[in-house]
């Protein structure tokens, strides 16, 4: 197990609440599985598996109100098993039908610190991590990806940058004199917050929740006690 840190900065950023069922409105940072998914963006292989240890927030939280055109429908999957019986069908979504206007609270200007675990789950990954380590460092540093990383929704982009760790005497890892510090006057609980989904039964995947609270600007993931 190998941990890495990247920086990532985005224009805006919206990480939907789901208990909000029309509008789409962001919690107040970044989520552990969003995070995750930025790692994965930079390498994933079914032989390493991603762990979110903590989110520094590095800039204020600011919000911006938009209102933007959205598709209020999804191909019908009935429509589609048709189609291939048939050989032929009507498949496609008209724009000028299914437009809808919603609003969506996001965040803007955001800037965050992930602190990532690489773990080795495979027999491949096992037997050689260092393939793997040497490969995500080696991409990070170039700013290679296998799709582009985003912030939430995937017309947020993302800019990232790996960020050099040195390892503490009681075993912690910070990043160097040199980078920016969490945002140290801002403290707050924001309450359940979405962690990952359970795929123990793939038919049915459960979402997992866990109680947020940020201290001087750091969520730290290792202590805290998720529940489905």
């Amino acid at each position: 197990m190998k941990r890495f840190c990247l920086e990532v900065r985005g224009d805006y950023a919206c990480f939907t609440r789901p208990e909000m069922k029309v509008e789409r409105v962001s919690y107040d940072l970044i989520t552990p599985s969003a995070a995750r998914a930025v790692f994965e963006a930079i390498l994933w292989k079914p032989s390493i598996r991603w762990q979110i240890r903590r989110i520094e927030v590095l800039a204020p939280v600011k919000w911006i109100s938009v209102r933007r055109n959205e598709v209020g429908a999804v191909a019908s999957t009935r429509n589609a098993q048709a189609a291939m019986n048939a050989g032929h069908g009507e498949l496609a979504l008209y724009i000028e039908d299914e437009r809808q206007q919603r609003a969506g609270l996001f965040l803007r200007d955001v800037a965050y610190r992930l602190y990532a675990d690489m773990e080795m789950i495979g027999d491949d990954a096992r037997s050689n991590p260092g393939k793997y380590l040497a490969m995500f460092s080696r991409r990070a540093g170039a700013g290679q990806c296998i799709n582009q990383p985003y912030l939430g929704c995937r017309e947020f982009a993302a800019r990232f940058r790996p960020v050099p760790l040195t390892e503490t005497d009681d075993g912690d890892f910070q990043p160097g004199m040199d980078e920016p510090s969490a945002l140290q006057e801002w403290s707050a609980d924001l309450g359940w917050m979405l962690h990952d989904m359970d795929f123990s039964n793939p038919s049915n995947p459960t979402p997992r929740f866990f109680r947020a609270k940020v201290e001087r600007g750091v969520l730290d993931l290792s202590r805290v006690e998720v529940r489905g």
